[in-house]
């Protein structure tokens, strides 16, 4: 059984029994500062250090890409919509490209973003 303190991670969510032992959501762990396992093996060690990289790289190009797609679709003139539209589906493009999305995600998002600008025009 878990005991007071203790946490448990279960398919990438962690079990707080923070009611069981009154707890507050502040005293929980960030969850991706937990680690399951220690490797053993220095190349397994090395590959840990560069997922977590290309982790942090990977969120960050997606945030990125984001905020300039919220960005975009918060336009109100088709002049400014036709000049950005080229920058954001390349942004885009590089996701799908790195595998950070999905080609087929990319290819709605960058229609939806075409009939978005189109839309202006009228």
């Amino acid at each position: 059984m878990v005991q007071k303190g203790k946490w448990v991670r279960k398919s990438d969510k962690i079990i707080a029994f923070h009611k069981i032992w009154n707890l507050h959501a502040s005293d929980l762990p960030l969850p991706s500062k937990i680690q399951e396992y220690m490797a053993n093996h220095k190349a397994t060690k090395k590959d840990v250090r560069q997922a977590e990289k290309r982790r942090d790289r990977n969120r960050y190009y997606g945030k990125t890409t984001r905020n300039t797609v919220r960005d975009f679709r918060a336009l109100k003139s088709n002049k400014e919509a036709n000049d950005q539209l080229p920058d954001v589906a390349s942004q885009i493009d590089k996701l799908a490209k790195r595998g950070i999305i999905h080609k087929n995600k990319a290819a709605n998002l960058k229609s939806k973003l075409a009939k978005r600008a189109n839309a202006l025009a009228k």
